[in-house]
């Protein structure tokens, strides 16, 4: 932090690139290798991109193609593996740390390119300082390019700046180590007790603690997230906005990892048409959105972790839940629900 003030110009950036590269390695000299192929794809494309449809698709199917074979080759294989007379060795793959975030902010960085000229970026490290730094690489929010292009190239840091990052970090890290890590304890110990020693009482405490310990925990990582970039000079918006006060559940994805819902509507939901072609072909591209979402592995950040329940918020995303009996008829459908009755 205090090189970042020392520093100034493209020498602040090369020492922040350092560190996150150096943080990233943490998790495997391989998977630095990784995303850097990853960043230098997004960044060769991002150069041609203008204007050039044939080069965005390139870019998306080599970004997905990298997601699809380290989080779903395993899977596909056993899968024709199980199929009678067929015998596939199966590949032992290790999820890269990240890879969602990066793989997302490479998407981010191409499309916003090809949307706007302006913003590309003839320096490798510009874009490989927006895809790989530190603070958000691991566990979002996801950061769109147009939001930070300009803080890469020119930002100041100042104490109050970073006093106010530094005080936002240590209420992320409260949240994670006093709230989200105790209810996780309580959650753990009743999930593996004995079922014939469990009460109603019992298992509305897991209920609970466990949406306490999800909400705590991602929000927690967030506000680390956005205090550490503060500090660097970089202005993160939100990712949490008190999603369980929400009066129903189209409210609740607006407050709910903030940054993921306005990714999948910019860059996949309003693309597709969005709510301009009609209703079923609204209700179409939601659920495009949503199994895109499941298919990345994204919405079980939060407790939209059935298929049930995710279908229901299509269907009742417009419906405020303002009685006991809507929170009821919801569980009946497989939700988990905040407590309110």
């Amino acid at each position: 932090m205090l090189l970042s003030f020392a520093r100034a110009g493209s020498k602040k950036n090369l020492w922040l690139v350092a560190a996150s590269l150096l943080f990233y390695a943490f998790s495997g000299l391989w998977y630095v290798l990784l995303l850097l192929f990853s960043v230098f794809c997004n960044y060769l494309a991002g150069l041609f991109v203008s204007g050039r449809k044939s080069v965005l698709y390139a870019a998306v199917a080599v970004n997905l193609g990298i997601l699809g074979i380290f989080k779903y080759l395993t899977f596909l294989v056993q899968t024709v593996d199980r199929l009678p007379g067929v015998t596939i060795p199966v590949p032992s793959i290790v999820l890269p740390v990240g890879i969602l975030f990066f793989t997302f902010q490479g998407l981010s960085y191409v499309i916003d390119v090809y949307r706007n000229e302006r913003l590309k970026s003839t320096h490798f490290r510009d874009v490989l300082l927006y895809i790989a730094l530190f603070p958000q690489l691991v566990a979002g929010p996801i950061i769109r390019y147009e939001d930070v292009a300009d803080e890469i190239h020119s930002r100041r840091n100042t104490l109050e700046q970073l006093a106010k990052g530094l005080r936002r970090f240590i209420v992320g890290l409260s949240k994670k180590l006093l709230i989200a890590d105790i209810c996780g304890n309580v959650v753990a110990l009743i999930y593996n007790a004995d079922r014939s020693v469990l009460d109603s009482r019992t298992a509305w405490l897991a209920a609970v603690c466990y949406l306490m310990q999800i909400y705590f925990d991602f929000s927690g990582y967030s506000d680390m997230a956005i205090g550490l970039g503060l500090c660097f000079g970089f202005h993160f918006k939100e990712n949490f906005n008190y999603p369980y006060i929400s009066a129903s559940i189209q409210e609740f994805w607006r407050r709910w990892h903030i940054s993921l819902s306005t990714w999948f509507r910019e860059y996949l939901y309003i693309p597709l048409g969005g709510n301009r072609k009609g209703k079923a072909k609204t209700y179409w591209n939601k659920l495009i959105v949503f199994f895109s979402a499941r298919g990345c592995g994204m919405v079980q950040t939060g407790p939209l972790s059935s298929g049930a329940y995710g279908m229901a918020s299509l269907s009742w995303q417009r419906t405020p839940l303002k009685s006991c009996s809507d929170w009821k008829n919801m569980a009946k459908a497989g939700g988990t629900l905040r407590v309110r009755c």
